[in-house]
């Protein structure tokens, strides 16, 4: 009996989760129906960043605004090796040694020689940087910022 009330519970887990792009499709919507943007950039070793994913993704309201206003870019900055077109901008990985890092992600860092871990952009939908952050965002301030630029 518990199998089965997990097993009805476990797509409520699944509604909760936020939609993300890559650039490339992102670029192909923004022509369609332009929306705002958030960009996440992240790293896998960033417990800051997996501490945040999971607030995100709990925040059921946060889910259904982001979702229903915004497009949303998760961008791992030392693991996406693909080439990026940004901003009519072509980035590409820079290796060094066993890892390395995006050039997109040193150029949206204000601070290019100590990149901070998560970096949370906003863009509007003309592609116009509206809210910048650093560190970590928490979920009601997120909600703010959020609302704030769909009623620009």
């Amino acid at each position: 009996m518990k199998f089965i009330i997990f097993l009805m519970l476990v797509p409520c887990f699944y509604l909760s989760q936020v939609k993300t792009g890559t650039f490339s499709d992102w670029e192909i919507q923004q022509k369609i129906n332009p929306k705002p943007t958030i960009i996440h950039v992240y790293t896998d070793w960033c417990a800051i960043c997996k501490i945040e994913s999971f607030q995100l993704n709990k925040d059921k309201e946060l889910v259904e605004i982001i979702n229903e206003g915004f497009y949303f870019i998760n961008f791992e900055a030392e693991k996406t090796k693909e080439k990026v077109n940004f901003q009519g901008k072509e980035f590409k990985y820079l290796p060094n040694g066993n890892s390395g890092i995006h050039e997109l992600v040193l150029a949206l860092f204000k601070n290019k020689n100590q990149p901070v871990y998560p970096l949370w952009i906003f863009l509007n939908e003309k592609q116009e940087l509206v809210y910048y952050h650093e560190g970590q965002f928490k979920p009601e301030k997120m909600k703010e910022k959020l609302n704030e630029i769909l009623k620009l």
